[in-house]
């Protein structure tokens, strides 16, 4: 279903770990084709429809005396007043986080005055399985100079075409809001931390 393409620098990367969509266990990155992208977002978008439609005769009509009305006299109702709580919302800054839809994106990726490396990646590619630990792991030693944003490319395929991901692992820097950056496949960790220093300035 899917194919694979070949990095000959890194013939052993994978250590026979190769995911579903990736032909070979040297393979570097996995395709992921652009109209099989449209056909699994068309698919999720009917599937939704149809889980949206009010079912059919599956509750009876209520009647008038279907709901009854407690009968409370003034003298029998007692109030006690609740303590009043103040609750406070601290936003927690991670480095590494999980994207979970579209206005998630735009406020924690688009609208970042930070600088964000965006790792688009699958659960059955086997190099994006190797790339996502190690780059992490780089992005953490920034000291938060730069942040990570994993986005699931089943999960948010509209991202996917939106940001035109042919193949997996897919690496983008984005800063104010624009692609300045991109790679795919496997890096090592000294072409990982030169690409988030580029990034960071």
């Amino acid at each position: 279903m899917y194919q694979a393409q070949r990095d000959n620098d890194d013939k052993s990367a994978l250590d026979g770990r190769g995911g579903l969509g990736c032909a070979s266990l040297r393979s570097s990155f996995c395709l992921f084709p652009l109209q099989m992208a449209q056909r699994l977002l068309l698919r999720r978008f009917l599937a939704s429809v149809i889980s949206r439609k009010p079912p059919q005769g599956r509750w009876p009509p209520l009647t008038s005396g279907a709901l009854q009305t407690p009968q409370c006299s003034p003298g029998s109702l007692t109030v006690t007043p609740s303590p009043a709580r103040t609750i406070c919302t601290t936003r927690v800054l991670s480095t590494t986080f999980n994207i979970q839809d579209g206005p998630d994106f735009q406020d924690r990726v688009v609208n970042s005055e930070t600088p964000v490396v965006v790792d688009f990646h699958a659960q059955w590619c086997g190099p994006c399985k190797i790339l996502g630990p190690r780059l992490e792991k780089m992005v953490a030693k920034q000291h938060g100079k730069v942040v990570m944003a994993k986005v699931d490319i089943d999960d948010h395929t509209d991202l996917a075409i939106e940001y035109e991901v042919s193949a997996v692992p897919t690496v983008l820097a984005i800063k104010n809001g624009d692609v300045v950056d991109k790679f795919v496949g496997i890096k090592d960790e000294d072409q990982l931390e030169a690409f988030l220093k580029k990034l960071i300035g």
